[in-house]
């Protein structure tokens, strides 16, 4: 069987990256309501989560 090999260059480090930037960029202008920090806390940490678990092939 013969292995087919991608290819195509991929940004993602760079993109996942500017993705948790423009995630902490855009919950600093939500309003600091009780819910909303524990959603901004979750949604920090999720954005950061995929940058640092991708792994290039």
């Amino acid at each position: 069987m013969t292995k087919i090999r991608n290819t195509k260059q991929y940004d993602l480090e760079k993109r996942t990256l500017k993705f948790a930037k423009e995630i902490i960029k855009f919950v600093k202008n939500l309003p600091k309501t009780i819910a909303n920090i524990e959603i901004i806390k979750q949604l920090v940490r999720a954005s950061g989560f995929v940058g640092a678990n991708y792994l290039p092939c």
